[in-house]
């Protein structure tokens, strides 16, 4: 009631001010106001544009994680030579560690999901307070996506140990066979592995070089990729390098970039790695590539 008391006072006012004002005098009143409340809707536009794009980018991380869940399920095999029995101990031992590996990717879905809230609310409290000063906001928006990021640092550290643990059983099954059987061995948890260290490096190119905890995940990146080497494996480094139609690699999707010369291709993307067991190929890498025009 109060308010509305103020509000007519305020309009009497100005309507008799407008009785006894020439018009000019009144337009010069109104337009500082006017003026303030542009710039208060711009200041709003700009900053429900950068809570979207901090929403998208969190989406698509998303969706990254829930396809390598599926990748998870679909790669996920037996060892099936069950020749002895320090090899059914090893196919045990797999399953175990698997599990624990979709556990933790459920954890990984999971604090996405409450970053996206958190984005939500984020952009609810923006609506309410279109007077807050931008740089806060952008600060806050900061701290929350450090703090995201920092999260699914520890969880995809948690997935490094456990591939430590499948390379060891991956020594183990390759001594093994070779004891046993000269058959071509069994490549399934190596192309496995493959796929996570792939999964993982996709994940960090899209995080802030100073994030906490970011250096050591890449050195256990690196220590996974030296460990698949000693057992024959090689990941050959593709992203960042330029595409010719000779490559021995399928393309998924081609996408225009305008930061690009005209006519030139670049590998933005690794979908599916390329590996190699004793120098010769044993998948072939599915990729997406900027094309410049």
């Amino acid at each position: 009631m109060k308010k509305i008391t103020i509000i007519l006072m305020l309009f009497v006012t100005i309507f008799s001010f407008a009785q006894t004002a020439n018009k000019d005098e009144f337009v010069q009143i109104l337009k500082p106001i006017q003026e303030k409340v542009q710039k208060l809707e711009n200041e709003n536009k700009t900053l429900k544009t950068e809570v979207k794009n901090l929403s998208t980018k969190l989406t698509e991380l998303n969706e990254r994680i829930e396809a390598n869940n599926l990748t998870l399920n679909k790669t996920a095999t037996k060892l099936g030579l069950q020749i002895t029995n320090t090899e059914t101990v090893a196919n045990s031992k797999i399953r175990a560690i698997n599990d624990n590996l979709s556990k933790n990717t459920l954890y990984g879905i999971i604090g996405v999901l409450i970053a996206l809230v958190i984005s939500g609310v984020l952009y609810l409290l923006l609506s309410k307070k279109q007077k807050s000063d931008k740089t806060d906001v952008i600060d806050q928006l900061s701290k929350t996506k450090s703090t995201i990021e920092e999260s699914l640092i520890k969880e995809f550290g948690k997935q490094t140990d456990l591939l430590d643990e499948e390379l060891l059983l991956l020594k183990k099954q390759k001594n093994t066979e070779q004891i046993t059987t000269s058959a071509e061995p069994d490549h399934s948890l190596a192309l496995k592995v493959a796929s996570e260290i792939n999964l993982i490096e996709r994940n960090i190119k899209l995080m802030d070089v100073k994030t906490r905890g970011l250096k050591q995940l890449q050195a256990s990146v690196g220590k996974l990729k030296d460990n698949l080497a000693a057992n024959g494996y090689e990941m050959p480094e593709l992203l960042g390098k330029p595409f010719n139609q000779g490559m021995r690699v399928i393309v998924a999707t081609s996408i225009p970039d305008e930061n690009l010369e005209k006519g030139q291709e670049i590998i933005t993307k690794i979908l599916i790695p390329q590996v190699n067991f004793n120098e010769k190929m044993i998948q072939t890498a599915q990729i997406e590539v900027s094309v410049g025009y």
